[in-house]
């Protein structure tokens, strides 16, 4: 099976930063949707994003090694990351530790303590399920706690006919920062690979469709949720860790914004609407 190789791509909502100016924005108490409330969901998003990848990643070396492949894909685990592999009972367990000082992912985050990766031995399936959890696991300075469980699946959507690699993945997260303010995140996100899957060697050729939904509840008790309304497209040729094209809905009380990626260019723009206001944005990982 083919994972994706783009370093921070966002296969969850909003993985970026935004940078635009606004007043409210330094108040945690303000009940409309502010750029902060989007920047705090997109760390999160990146956070999880890295965990997905990281999982993936070791999924794809221990299936590798299982088939006995005369091919390996490389693994984007840095040389600071150790780990540990088990097998029982026809459940494979996989400990990466990432240490307690801090280990650097090639994307520049910075990642300590252990995420713990369980699946089955059987790689035939159309069907599987991946389950993982943390032990004192730091994300840039975020404490992530919970579990989450992705399925991987063979088969037809309604985005394309022919048979193809989907993901599913659900979070139910707490995540504190580093300033010590507690956040919750619960949704589910599909990731569906529609072009690139014959050459399962060239990563270069991947395109992804993504769809999904958020609910990440603030701390001070407000809930941003989101929704993908048009299915966010993801070219890994282009390189940025963005989508190319999809519009994301965001809603925080009664304000309601809207989150437009563009016409399939690769580059880091976006316009960003919040209660009938729209401005042009940069993203920025």
């Amino acid at each position: 099976m083919k994972t994706k190789i783009v370093s921070g791509i966002a296969i969850v909502m909003l993985s970026f930063f935004i940078s635009c100016d606004s007043s409210n924005d330094g108040n945690d108490n303000n009940p409309t949707l502010t750029a902060k409330d989007i920047a705090v969901n997109s760390k999160i998003d990146v956070a999880i994003d890295d965990v997905v990848y990281i999982v993936e990643d070791q999924y794809t070396a221990q299936q590798s090694i299982s088939n006995r492949s005369s091919t390996t894909s490389k693994s984007i685990l840095p040389t600071c990351a150790t780990f540990t592999t088990v097998l029982v009972d026809g459940t494979w367990t996989r400990t990466i530790d990432f240490g307690s000082a801090g280990c650097t992912l090639p994307n520049g985050n910075v990642l300590k303590g252990k995420i713990i990766i369980s699946f089955s031995n059987d790689f035939t399936s159309k069907s599987r399920t991946l389950l993982y959890r943390f032990v004192d696991f730091y994300h840039n300075g975020k404490l992530l706690q919970g579990n989450k469980s992705i399925t991987y699946e063979s088969k037809s959507t309604e985005l394309l006919a022919t048979e193809h690699p989907v993901m599913t993945f659900t979070v139910d997260m707490k995540i504190t920062f580093d300033d010590g303010k507690v956040y919750s995140r619960t949704g589910t996100t599909v990731k569906e690979t529609v072009e690139g899957n014959e050459t399962p060697l060239n990563w270069e050729d991947n395109v992804f469709l993504v769809t999904g939904n958020s609910a990440t509840s603030l701390a001070n008790g407000d809930t941003v949720t989101t929704v993908i309304t048009t299915p966010l497209r993801y070219i890994t040729s282009c390189k940025l860790p963005f989508p190319v094209r999809g519009i994301v809905s965001i809603t925080k009380n009664t304000s309601v914004g809207t989150l437009d990626f563009g016409d399939g260019k690769c580059d880091n723009l976006a316009t960003l609407t919040i209660d009938g206001v729209t401005k042009d944005i940069i993203l920025e990982k």
